[in-house]
């Protein structure tokens, strides 16, 4: 009996041990600039490993809301928390890839880059004071375009976002009337224009409406194949963006001081005026460890694996010794009933 009753429990172990492991998923949610590459990311890591990420393009400040809330194992922002914010909230983030965002328009004839812009021109437009595609102000940068006499439709986001963040934070910069009269923020009351939701509600907005002027993030206008500006830069450079002038603009930053960076309107000569960083948010001391350890994992193999593919959706990724400075901030994560750091 003693011999039978061990031998159906190596048996029962020997079935455990065969069990393959139990996939885990995860969601997140927010910004919608990042959702290009974390879509292809998350294909691939199914793929590889059977984990599934459940991501939900909803905008910056939504996906903030949604982590503070305890409704996902991850939020996604482009407008990076402050210390105090972070703290107050028990918060830790951390950037994963570097892109641009982009102004686009949609007037007959104009191609990609050939439309200049500088930036009291374009915050201008925004502001509502130029209203025509042949003002003078327009004219005088682009001499040899055939401008129409035909009124500007303003596209901007309706929904509280990380992309606008970036634009208006770059505006405030440029333009001392927009600094005064709208500021900079996620959610701004805007002057003048029609509202889309998500980078993918304003492309779809300039692409359907002639003569339209909107702001997006850079995968989103190459994919759908839409007429990106030239932007006048710190340097009085008209830059198109591209991988290299979103490197050039995150050249001499220091991510080991904070991660909380901002690149707009950066000095290099090449700089792209409107890059940025990309941020996911997870809890410092998680209740449900699970989600977090999973989340990480996804993220340490992104920095593995994904370089080819952010590259490929023209994001840069970041070099090694940013994503060493990464994961060792991930080790302030830790289990709430335990302490324990938590494993990736």
């Amino acid at each position: 009996m003693k011999i039978a009753a061990c031998l159906k429990v190596l048996g029962f172990a020997s079935l455990l041990v065969s069990l393959p492991t139990v996939a885990k998923d995860m969601t997140g949610a927010g910004a919608s600039f990042p959702a290009p590459i974390y879509s292809k990311w998350a294909d691939t890591y199914h793929k590889e490993t059977g984990n599934r990420v459940n991501y939900q393009s909803i905008g910056s400040s939504a996906g903030v809301k949604q982590i503070i809330a305890k409704t996902v194992d991850f939020g996604a922002s482009d407008a990076p928390l402050s210390d105090e914010e972070l703290s107050k909230e028990g918060l830790i983030q951390f950037p994963t890839v570097i892109g641009g965002v982009v102004p686009v328009v949609n007037i007959k004839g104009i191609q990609q880059g050939q439309l200049k812009l500088t930036g009291d021109v374009l915050a201008n437009i925004y502001l509502g004071k130029i209203t025509h595609w042949d003002d003078e102000a327009i004219k005088k940068l682009n001499p040899t375009l055939n401008l129409p006499n035909a009124k500007i439709t303003v596209v901007r986001r309706a929904d509280g976002s990380g992309t606008s963040f970036v634009f208006t934070s770059y505006l405030a910069k440029v333009s001392d009337d927009w600094k005064k009269d709208v500021g900079a923020g996620a959610a701004v009351k805007w002057p003048v224009g029609v509202g889309g939701k998500g980078n993918e509600g304003v492309s779809t907005y300039v692409m359907r409406l002639p003569n339209s002027i909107g702001f997006v993030e850079y995968a989103y206008a190459k994919q759908n194949n839409m007429s990106y500006v030239a932007l006048q830069n710190a340097a009085g450079n008209f830059i198109t963006p591209n991988d290299e002038s979103f490197k050039s603009a995150a050249e001499g930053i220091d991510w080991e001081k904070t991660f909380a960076q901002d690149m707009t309107n950066a000095k290099g000569a090449n700089a792209w005026p409107l890059s940025t960083a990309t941020y996911i948010l997870v809890y410092q001391k998680p209740e449900d460890v699970s989600g977090t350890e999973a989340t990480l994992k996804f993220f340490n193999w992104a920095f593995e694996k994904g370089d080819k593919e952010a590259i490929a959706l023209d994001y840069v990724p970041f070099p090694d010794s940013v994503k060493k400075t990464i994961r060792q901030s991930w080790s302030k994560v830790v289990d709430a009933k335990t302490n324990k750091a938590i494993n990736y």
